[in-house]
């Protein structure tokens, strides 16, 4: 397994594309808490607070597509870094002006929403170029995905620690201008100065016109619903079994753990098969994961039962990589990973929203059959559109690459199912 890693950052640009992406992505995975913290400094109600972060969550589930498309029509320095400055510019405006004037508020949080980069979609369309292996865009895609969930575990605490040393305003500056310099980070290294897209056919739904695509959005819409629900529920139980903030956290750093454990495991080796069908699997094994949460055993034996929930999660996202890359249009292999990071943040909204009832009907256990619900709905969708799936889209063969000749193990234009040891990877500087 360390081999493997190992090779893939000793990769050129490797670790300054992951850690800038990272970094990048910095101001999203805290927002929401930076949001709520800033916002309760001036005064503002709980409510309020909630309304303010969800505008950011909102915008930025509409900015990410739209986004994706013009990084896949212009290239990333034209798009990602602009957005990236705007994006940071509308939450200086927020931290200047504070709650009131209320609209101005709301439009402040809306245009940082709306303007966050694309980068998690633009390091995916890079990957291929930059590793030219199949393999180890596999194992990089298992990378991303863990990743992933360090920065989401750990930007809440860098933003706990900036309002320690500094103040809430603070943090919301400070952290945004780190995340510009991260992006800046990638969107000028070689990479992605040479990153075209694949020439594309001018259709309105652009990724949206591929029907296995569609299968795929749908089902990690319920994926989302699953984790959004979880977080929740988790809540609950803790109020309930006493132990309050100790027990919520946990719960969720045994997700947390699983998912790190199970995504590096994934990524530290081939796997037989199409992505597809593994794909079906591993949504299956995840909602196996997450049912027994509904027993509610006591703490201990929950954080046990929450490792086993999270084992699959980063699998699941690894595999889902690959089938998007697959299944994107020509051209639109940007705006395809930015829409899976849309119905995630949209199922998350879903799942937070549902929750609450099914809380107030059967307690905590009640709470946590919404994410059993969700893994077993997103197992559902895979497999009734497996016919869709399994058709992957062909695309327009693109331009010569850039630079040295690929590997062996990829080689043809963009979805190529002939050339490829594992259909779909993309060759040379295009994604």
């Amino acid at each position: 397994m360390a081999t493997g890693y190992a090779e893939l950052l000793r990769a050129r640009h490797a670790v300054r594309l992951l850690t800038g992406t990272l970094v990048g992505r910095l101001p999203n995975a805290t927002a929401h808490i930076a949001i709520v913290l800033f916002s309760r400094a001036e005064g503002a109600s709980y409510t309020l607070a909630g309304v303010l972060a969800t505008v950011y969550g909102l915008a930025t589930a509409v900015g990410q597509p739209l986004l994706g498309r013009a990084v896949d029509l212009y290239g990333q320095l034209r798009v990602m870094l602009p957005a990236a400055v705007v994006s940071a510019l509308g939450m200086a405006a927020f931290a200047a002006l504070g709650i009131e004037p209320l609209p101005a508020a709301l439009a402040a949080v809306l245009v940082a929403g709306v303007f966050t980069p694309p980068l998690e979609g633009g390091l995916r369309a890079l990957w291929p170029s930059v590793l030219r292996d199949r393999r180890r865009v596999h194992t990089a895609y298992a990378l991303d995905s863990v990743a992933q969930e360090v920065m989401f575990t750990v930007g809440p605490l860098l933003v706990t620690l900036a309002v320690a040393l500094w103040s809430e305003a603070g943090a919301l500056l400070v952290i945004n201008a780190v995340g510009v310099l991260g992006a800046l980070s990638v969107v000028v290294s070689p990479p992605s100065r040479a990153w075209r897209s694949e020439p594309r056919e001018a259709h309105w739904l652009g990724a949206l016109r591929s029907s296995g695509l569609l299968a795929l959005l749908g089902s990690f819409l319920c994926v989302g619903v699953s984790l959004g629900s979880i977080t929740v529920a988790a809540v609950a139980y803790a109020d309930e079994v006493g132990g309050g903030d100790l027990v919520y956290a946990l719960i969720m750093s045994g997700i947390g753990f699983g998912a790190l454990v199970g995504g590096l495991a994934y990524g530290a080796r081939p796997w037989p098969g199409g992505p597809e069908g593994r794909l079906r699997a591993l949504s299956g094994l995840l909602a196996l994961g997450y049912l027994p949460l509904a027993l509610v055993p006591g703490p201990v034996a929950m954080t046990v039962l929450a490792c086993g929930a999270g084992l699959f999660l980063a699998p699941a996202l690894t595999c889902a990589f690959v089938v998007v890359d697959r299944h994107a249009p020509s051209g639109t292999v940007t705006e395809a990973f930015s829409w899976l990071v849309t119905v995630f943040g949209v199922g998350a909204a879903l799942g937070t929203a549902v929750v609450g009832p099914a809380i107030e009907w059967g307690g905590s256990a009640g709470g946590f059959l919404v994410p059993g619900a969700g893994g077993l709905a997103a197992f559902a969708v895979l497999a009734f559109t497996r016919r869709a799936l399994e058709s992957p889209a062909r695309a327009v063969p693109g331009p010569a690459a850039v630079g040295p000749s690929p590997s062996p193990q990829v080689t043809g234009g963009e979805n190529d199912r002939n050339g490829a040891a594992d259909p779909g990877f993309r060759s040379g500087h295009q994604a």
